[in-house]
């Protein structure tokens, strides 16, 4: 795999000075397996060396079984060999989202869940996990500007809420925090955003100046639920409901949300557009390309 030159401009700092919209970039997910693996992260999560044989091949099956799932590699700080395996299982659909949590022996442990079984694994977790990228392998921004956000998180809420994680997507928006088990994803977060973003957090709501959206919906409904927070100030997690989505020409979309407590319905006209400046999207990229966005048109 190619490498851009380590001279190159960082992706992050690229899209800042482009004051480039963060909204509706949230990376799809309506489940989550995160593994605990403190060794070496490879570019992709199921490489990783603890994952050999036939344990890589089963969680290769059970996450093909699954519509919208992903598996990410955390960890938070050391921990003592023979301590066992954290593993969270996140479910993130428009309603009824939760985390649960399992403790086991080895990593070869893994081989005998099953994900697409109707039964819940695990117990429920009692707290949110807060899942920041620092995958430097797979982006130096990840690693240069999610350390940073995780120390700073790390200063403010309870130790056992801030992990880690491998690629949530969205490198050039480092630093980047996703946050179970809302499945909110909030992007170029520095030291005020984060503080911001978990106050309102604790206060049962979204920060909306570094909202990306929800892992549960496509970016295009992303864009008209961001719209219709800005014009109400709806800022709660689960304020906002789907009634339908229809396709009226091949990049254009309306988008029909209903306000729950106020019982008010609207209805958004979203479109795709390209910039017209091609760029490096990701630092490892190897050729420019048009960066593609969901904006509201009416």
């Amino acid at each position: 795999m190619s490498v851009v030159p380590a001279q190159a401009p960082l992706c992050a700092e690229v899209s800042a000075a482009l004051d480039e919209p963060v909204g509706a970039t949230a990376s799809r997910v309506e489940r989550w397996l995160l593994v605990e693996w403190g060794g070496h992260w490879p570019y992709h999560p199921l490489d990783a060396s603890v994952f050999a044989g036939e344990v890589r091949e089963h969680l290769a099956a059970q996450l093909a079984a699954l519509p919208h799932a992903r598996l990410l590699l955390v960890k938070r700080g050391r921990r003592a060999a023979g301590r066992g395996v954290r593993v969270f299982l996140g479910s993130t659909p428009e309603r009824g989202r939760s985390v649960r949590r399992l403790e086991l022996d080895d990593h070869r442990q893994l081989l005998e869940l099953d994900l697409t079984g109707d039964r819940p694994i695990g117990e429920p977790l009692g707290h949110p996990l807060f899942l920041v990228c620092t995958h430097g392998v797979r982006d130096r921004c990840c690693a240069r500007y999610g350390q940073a956000l995780c120390r700073e998180l790390s200063g403010h809420a309870p130790s056992d809420w801030v992990w880690q994680a491998s690629h949530v997507g969205g490198d050039r928006f480092a630093g980047n925090l996703v946050i179970l088990p809302e499945g909110v994803y909030f992007g170029r977060l520095g030291r005020p955003e984060a503080r911001a973003v978990l106050a309102d957090y604790l206060e049962g709501g979204i920060a909306l100046d570094r909202y990306r959206g929800v892992s549960c919906q496509p970016f295009v409904v992303q864009a008209a639920e961001l719209h219709v927070r800005r014009l109400t100030g709806l800022r709660g997690f689960y304020d906002l409901r789907v009634l339908g989505v229809r396709r009226t020409e091949p990049d254009r979309w309306t988008v029909e949300l209903l306000a729950e407590v106020a019982g008010e319905a609207y209805t958004v006209e979203v479109a795709a557009k390209r910039d017209t400046d091609a760029r490096y999207l990701t630092c490892r990229a190897t050729a420019p390309r048009q960066a593609r966005r969901f904006v509201v048109t009416g």
